[in-house]
């Protein structure tokens, strides 16, 4: 039998194989989408935002544990990713394979206590999850098919907030599209980053097939979309109206878009790119949660 000790080890050694970073990353979607349709903040709209934020946490780290562990070959050969892969770091497979299914089954009993509309999202993030990452289907390699997979999750994380407050419908819909343009443009970058390794592997991505600079700049083109959209929801007062003025962070995306062109599009000056970005964003979502409130 396994002494405490050791057993703690192996426990603390198997859940740092979840990608805790990009868990973080993607809390801000649907808790944003809860944000949105509150009508009220109250103690049971706290718990309630607390419940969604361990389910979709839950939820999260299951799909980036189904994704490694489906990938796991792929990412051994790619030398950026060797170090940290599972199978290197004392874990198996199947041990992987127990801990996503766990995850799973605790992020679906946390949507199931916030109701069924919510329920039914996660199940269909869930299985966007499958199509994209497990084998024989393996969505990820199919060009044009795995973006529009990311803009429907992308729709979908959204929804899956906002149906804690409000029946999804419309307004969540044109909300939710500005998210999931972010989600697929970041997406397309991703695989920018990672072209060498995917060319490497045959899987057949867009940055594979059609060339890193033209799913670059397609990248930057949703990016670009992305803040049109914002502007005319603002000025449609589907959002408050001063949503409209983060927009004027725009160029600065543009410039560092630019820099990282100049570089090459490297690996590091790619990565450097998304680590900007996303705290560009991540300061768009705070200021979207105080304008809310605000309003």
């Amino acid at each position: 039998m396994m002494d405490r000790p050791r057993g703690a080890r192996w426990v603390l050694r198997l859940l740092s194989c979840i990608r805790f970073d990009e868990v973080l990353v993607l809390q801000g979607a649907p808790l944003l989408g809860a944000v949105f349709a509150m009508s009220s903040f109250t103690v049971q709209g706290a718990a309630a935002l607390l419940l969604l934020a361990a389910g979709n946490a839950f939820l999260v780290a299951h799909v980036f544990l189904l994704n490694d562990w489906s990938g796991v070959q792929q990412d051994l050969r790619d030398p950026s990713r060797s170090a940290g892969v599972f199978l290197n770091r004392g874990i198996h497979r199947h041990e992987i394979g127990a801990l996503l299914l766990l995850l799973l089954v605790l992020g679906l009993m946390a949507f199931g206590i916030l109701g069924p509309a919510t329920l039914g999202l996660g199940l269909m993030i869930a299985v966007a999850s499958a199509l994209y990452s497990i084998p024989h289907v393996h969505m990820k390699g199919v060009p044009l098919a795995n973006s529009f997979l990311h803009v429907f999750s992308g729709v979908l994380h959204f929804l899956l907030g906002y149906s804690v407050f409000q029946v999804p419908d419309a307004r969540g819909v044109e909300i939710g599209l500005f998210f999931a343009t972010i989600f697929s443009a970041g997406h397309l970058t991703q695989e920018v980053r990672d072209c060498a390794a995917d060319l490497r592997n045959g899987i057949q991505t867009n940055a594979v097939k059609f060339g890193k600079k033209r799913s670059f700049l397609t990248g930057f083109a949703l990016f670009t979309f992305a803040n049109v959209l914002l502007i005319v929801l603002a000025l449609r007062g589907t959002i408050p109206q001063g949503l409209a003025l983060v927009a004027a962070f725009y160029p600065l995306h543009g410039y560092w878009t630019l820099q990282a062109m100049r570089e090459g599009l490297t690996f590091e000056s790619v990565r450097r790119l998304q680590v900007r970005y996303r705290a560009l964003y991540a300061c768009i979502g705070v200021a979207m949660v105080l304008s809310v409130f605000l309003a």
